[in-house]
């Protein structure tokens, strides 16, 4: 449906609703005496006022007042990733992409990831990578995105690329050199992405079970630092990322043959969550309008289509569409002949997990509605 549709649609219900109000306050002064019809007729007067200065306009498919963003910008890793990593990661080889864009081009999937599809919410397109800057720069004018796969809070053992800090910097940096204004940063969105890099660097490093609690607190701890900064730069409207259910990512459920989600993992995430909570709600009381940040829920998002609650069904939630062929292998490896040593499905939108970690587009597109009434938050 057009934006002028949406608009008419809405405008029609709006005097509906005023005309069947018109109708029962006659009937009720109608039966009523002299200083009982002054009352309801005050009252009825208001309660009118109170709904039209409620009402909001409908642009883009959702509710927004008077705010508007023009640019998305993206900060975190491999789920909001649409290019910057290095062409030696394998979401530089085949067979990512297949599905759109129809080649290996930087996205941990074989389609659209996060990215795409808040961008499309805020109604642009979805900004231009950092590493690709110099080269687009009509392409500004949508925003920005500094995420890199496979890095996270701090530096990883999973992808040796800039840290979050860094990929604020380089923000910082931009708007330095006025490439993005105060004003186009007021009118803008910011999608921060952190989803377990991290903690799989505290696993291959060694890390012990009773360090587990101080490092959850220590990554939320330097994750609220980086969501202030962003909006002490100049971001109004702030969107990041709970955890989602690591326990029940292919990586950890290949051991039961895709068949169930590692609990002690998933309590640990449940944890970090309500860290993530406690922080965002410190964050929002100290800003001005008490509702700059937002946290999409990734963990009930991803429980749900796992347990095939959404619209969309998938017969074997837990099994991705690409896998090695061994455990010493990954979605897109070769071997030194060029040999592939995966395995690919012949659908990708029946399948909910891309590789051992990354949701496939059709995945992404089950979890966005349930993501959606977050996002419609950072418009109230």
């Amino acid at each position: 449906m057009t934006l002028g549709l949406r608009y008419l649609f809405h405008q029609l219900h709006l005097h509906l609703y005023l005309f069947v109000a018109h109708v029962l306050l006659l009937l009720i002064l109608a039966i009523m005496d002299a200083q009982q019809k002054l009352f309801y007729s005050v009252l009825c007067y208001f309660l009118v006022l109170i709904f039209l200065s409620g009402q909001q306009v409908l642009v883009q498919g959702h509710l927004t007042s008077d705010f508007r963003p023009s640019k998305l910008f993206v900060f975190g890793d491999s789920y909001a990733d649409t290019g910057n990593t290095n062409k030696s990661e394998s979401a530089w080889k085949h067979p990512y992409g297949i599905t759109f864009p129809g080649k290996p081009y930087g996205r941990f999937s074989d389609g659209r990831v996060l990215t795409d599809y808040v961008a499309k919410f805020i109604g642009v397109k979805s900004p231009i990578q950092y590493r690709w800057r110099k080269y687009g720069t009509p392409l500004l004018r949508y925003g920005m995105n500094f995420a890199y796969g496979g890095t996270g809070a701090f530096d990883t053992v999973v992808y040796p690329g800039p840290n979050m800090t860094t990929q604020i910097d380089f923000f910082q940096h931009l708007i330095k050199k006025k490439v993005f204004t105060a004003r186009d940063l007021k009118s803008s969105v910011c999608l921060v992405s952190l989803v377990g890099n991290d903690y799989f660097t505290y696993i291959a490093r060694n890390g012990s079970a009773q360090g587990w609690q101080s490092f959850i607190i220590a990554l939320i701890n330097q994750l609220a630092v980086n969501l202030k900064r962003i909006h002490g730069l100049g971001v109004q409207k702030i969107a990041v990322t709970g955890l989602q259910p690591l326990g029940c990512l292919p990586a950890r459920t290949a051991n039961s043959s895709f068949r169930k989600c590692n609990a002690t993992e998933n309590s640990l995430v449940s944890f970090h969550n309500l860290l993530l909570q406690q922080a965002v709600a410190k964050l929002n009381n100290e800003t001005s309008t008490g509702r700059s940040f937002v946290i999409l829920d990734l963990y009930d998002s991803f429980m749900s289509v796992l347990e095939n609650k959404g619209s969309i069904k998938f017969e074997n939630p837990l099994k991705p569409c690409c896998f090695g062929i061994s455990s010493e292998y990954s979605c897109g490896s070769v071997d030194a002949n060029g040999a592939k040593k995966y395995t690919v499905c012949e659908n990708p939108e029946a399948a909910f997990f891309w590789d051992a970690n990354h949701p496939t587009q059709q995945g992404w597109r089950a979890l966005f509605p349930a993501l959606q009434a977050t996002l419609k938050q950072l418009y109230y």
